[in-house]
């Protein structure tokens, strides 16, 4: 039975933080260093809604198994048009297409919203999460090199983008650009 996609809530907190934490902890998927406490938590998730929403994904027993999230891309005006896209699955139930879910639902709370265009900030390596995004139709954009570091390591970004609205100017253009940064 897929996992039933709704929006967070303030009961869902913990396990959000559960899942979060342990990345923070032990990956370079985020670049946080400080786990968050139930109270970060709980105002992350009230920072979430409307517009930006954080969603969870709940298995066949009502446990929050992933989650996701809408955030301002930038904080400046002119970039009100796009947005940032997270997605984490709890250890355990990665590879079972969770993340693709959470993503495909996140793209299209995104598009019903009348955002132009979805990011996403990908830490250099995660090929799991680079194929994710780029089989449901996000392109790589660029990379930022040695912007993080964690664990003693330097870390690079992939951007990745995908344009949502219809007739857009660039949206035929990105994947020539695509071959123009790789090559």
């Amino acid at each position: 039975m897929p996992p039933t996609v709704r929006l967070a809530v303030e009961d869902d907190a913990e396990a959000i933080r559960t899942i979060y934490n342990r990345e923070v902890q032990g990956s370079t998927t985020t670049f946080d260093l400080v786990p968050r406490s139930l109270e970060d938590q709980v105002a992350w998730l009230a920072a979430h809604g409307g517009a930006h929403p954080a969603t969870v994904a709940a298995g066949p027993d009502g446990s929050v198994v992933g989650f996701g999230s809408l955030s301002p891309w930038r904080d400046r005006p002119a970039y009100s048009t796009s947005v940032e896209d997270s997605v984490y699955v709890r250890d355990g139930h990665r590879g079972q297409g969770l993340g693709r879910v959470l993503l495909a639902d996140l793209v299209e709370r995104a598009t019903a919203h009348g955002f132009h265009a979805v990011f996403a900030r990908i830490v250099g390596g995660h090929e799991a999460s680079i194929a994710l995004h780029v089989n449901l139709g996000f392109e790589v954009a660029g990379v930022e090199r040695e912007v993080g570091r964690k664990f003693g390591r330097w870390l690079d970004v992939v951007v990745v983008e995908r344009i949502l609205s219809e007739g857009s100017s660039r949206a035929a253009d990105l994947p020539s650009a695509r071959s123009r940064l790789l090559t």
